[in-house]
């Protein structure tokens, strides 16, 4: 996998430390150490990714976050030592892909990259169904199955499982909070219906045995979609 990933941190031991990473790994770093400069490169170098710190010099990352949202749509990963609940929350609802603290391990920092930078983690349904790996959802039928040995096994999924399902295969790899979630799958009456949501993933992680595919829970954040089995 390859692309360009917008470094933005005004501490300069961790552009030192991730731009070795992540050429190792086949990317190109780019490196931005204010919002301005942040901003100015997200127009013109058309980075593929963003890892952005919160805690910018000139402007707060919340704020840089809203005003990349307004022109770039690639995805945004938060690199931050904040490690409140509702600074994460406010950046994933304000767009961020995902959401990872400062210090953080290497090994998964790429892992969130590489699945953020898949096409089907913020691309839209294919026609006329959407597909992930060996998995199939059929939007007609509402209905989803597994490629066994080259035959569909159905996965037995009731309607809201169905939709709860489709909402993270199209947002592969990304976090999604509960707010989210709630607020796509029930509309925004039930968005705080958090014990209502954490019995229907229950239910959906059931299905999903065997498949390589898991609904991990973000203690306090939400959910996202990502693999159980290693990449082929």
């Amino acid at each position: 996998m390859t692309g360009n990933i917008l470094v933005v941190d005004d501490e300069p031991q961790i552009h030192r430390f991730l731009k070795p990473a992540l050429e190792a790994a086949g990317f190109t770093a780019l490196r931005a150490e204010t919002a301005e400069d942040a901003l100015r490169m997200a127009a013109s170098a058309a980075p593929d990714l963003i890892l952005l710190d919160l805690g910018l010099p000139d402007i707060d990352g919340q704020a840089v976050l809203g005003r990349l949202r307004a022109f770039c749509p690639v995805p945004v990963i938060v690199l931050s030592a904040r490690d409140r609940e509702d600074e994460k929350i406010a950046a994933l609802d304000s767009g961020a892909h995902d959401y990872v603290e400062k210090p953080f391990a290497l090994g998964e920092l790429l892992a969130r990259i590489r699945a953020a930078l898949r096409p089907s983690s913020h691309a839209g349904d294919p026609i006329p169904g959407l597909t992930l790996r060996n998995l199939t959802l059929d939007p007609d039928r509402r209905a989803a199955s597994l490629l066994v040995e080259g035959y569909p096994t159905d996965l037995g999924l009731t309607r809201i499982q169905y939709t709860l399902l489709a909402l993270f295969v199209r947002n592969y790899g990304r976090v999604l909070t509960h707010r989210q979630v709630l607020t796509a799958v029930w509309g925004p009456a039930h968005s705080e219906d958090i014990a209502y949501l954490r019995i229907y993933v229950s239910q959906l992680r059931r299905k999903l045995t065997d498949t390589g595919f898991s609904v991990i829970t973000e203690a306090g954040i939400g959910y996202r979609l990502t693999d159980t089995l290693p990449p082929k």
